[in-house]
């Protein structure tokens, strides 16, 4: 994996400015979450909750399928960990009770 990150390649995609642009959004988003479920209001706290939830358990699906063709179970391991938080933060999100204002 060094041999490819060095000849500019991760999973066979080249790494170009874009590549490394999108997944530091991806980060981002993960790491600004938590303080926006503080400042957002419920409902779109609620949507926002749901449709990023969905975003990237399906994102780790896809990721699921390259670890389990390469038989790497520690990938797969921590990929599924990802899943189930990503869906279960979706689905609490969709059965929270609507808030009162």
């Amino acid at each position: 994996m060094i041999e490819d990150l060095m000849e500019g390649e991760v999973a066979g995609m080249t790494i170009t400015p874009e590549f490394l642009l999108l997944f530091a959004i991806l980060v981002l988003i993960a790491v600004i979450m938590p303080f926006l479920t503080l400042i957002l209001e419920d409902k779109t706290n609620r949507w926002t909750n749901i449709i990023l939830g969905i975003v990237f358990t399906a994102l780790s699906v896809i990721d699921l399928k390259d670890y389990i063709e390469k038989q790497s179970s520690y990938a797969i391991l921590l990929t599924l960990a990802g899943m189930a938080v990503t869906a279960l933060i979706a689905w609490y999100a969709w059965k929270w009770p609507k808030q009162e204002k």
